[in-house]
């Protein structure tokens, strides 16, 4: 096996934590993965570990130049990712975007159950396959594969102000740190079989008066409850929410 041409050191809340005197605000929460890079041929293979959150957008910079010293572009291992949300997916959505200006692709080679079951519910597990690697040739269209994979890409990253702003909503409403929130929203989008930008999009309409369908309230209510201090009832957000937000 080579050796990593390159390692990016550990991010964790120590060398995050700024220098004494320094009262500059810190925009991003300090980062709780690691990542290792070892080139294979044209291409780049980064393998992480951790959390991929808000915090891992701190990670990009590091990815954005490994994505310009390769030839085809990025090839990611995240099986030893234990927690993605959706800020850690609009980071690699980021990466993908960046990628794909660039004529390269981003291809998710292996991941855990954490990455594999966002990828599911938001729909972007196609933005993160690579079927032209060197080694077996540009796909018949290679064109009309790139432009689809863009309208794609464009799609999915239409649904994240909506489902950044579900979560938002759940959190005024029922006091829900974000990570809970999150788990609401992939618990209810799991347990009804709703794709998880539909169930932000109609939890947000009842902001404007619309009423959420009777099974997604109840199940709304239940994963709430869940997240909650044992013994707490908790109410679904199934009118207008204007006064809670």
């Amino acid at each position: 096996m080579p050796e990593p041409a390159h390692a990016a050191r550990s991010h964790t809340q120590e060398d995050a934590a700024p220098a004494a005197g320094d009262s500059t605000p810190t925009a991003i929460p300090p980062c709780m993965a690691t990542m290792d890079v070892v080139p294979d041929g044209d291409r780049m293979t980064v393998s992480m570990w951790g959390e991929l959150d808000l915090g891992s957008r701190r990670l990009l910079p590091e990815l954005y130049d490994m994505l310009t010293l390769s030839g085809g572009g990025v090839d990611l291992r995240l099986d030893a990712v234990g927690f993605c949300d959706c800020s850690g997916l609009n980071a690699l959505l980021d990466l993908r975007t960046r990628a794909v200006d660039q004529g390269k692709t981003v291809a998710i080679r292996s991941c855990g159950v954490a990455v594999e079951r966002l990828l599911d519910l938001t729909g972007t597990r196609g933005l993160f396959t690579d079927s032209a690697r060197p080694d077996t040739g540009p796909p018949e269209g290679g064109g009309q594969d790139l432009r689809a994979e863009v309208t794609q890409l464009r799609r999915a990253m239409q649904t994240r102000p909506t489902i950044d702003l579900a979560r938002g909503i759940l959190m005024a409403s029922f006091n829900l740190t974000p990570e809970a929130a999150w788990s609401v929203l992939v618990r209810t989008s799991q347990n009804t079989n709703t794709k998880l930008h539909h169930l932000a999009r109609d939890l947000v309409g009842t902001v404007g008066g619309s009423t959420l369908p009777e099974q997604v309230q109840q199940q709304l209510s239940a994963a709430v409850a869940g997240v909650g201090r044992p013994g707490e009832a908790a109410a679904c957000p199934t009118g207008p929410v204007e006064d809670r937000a």
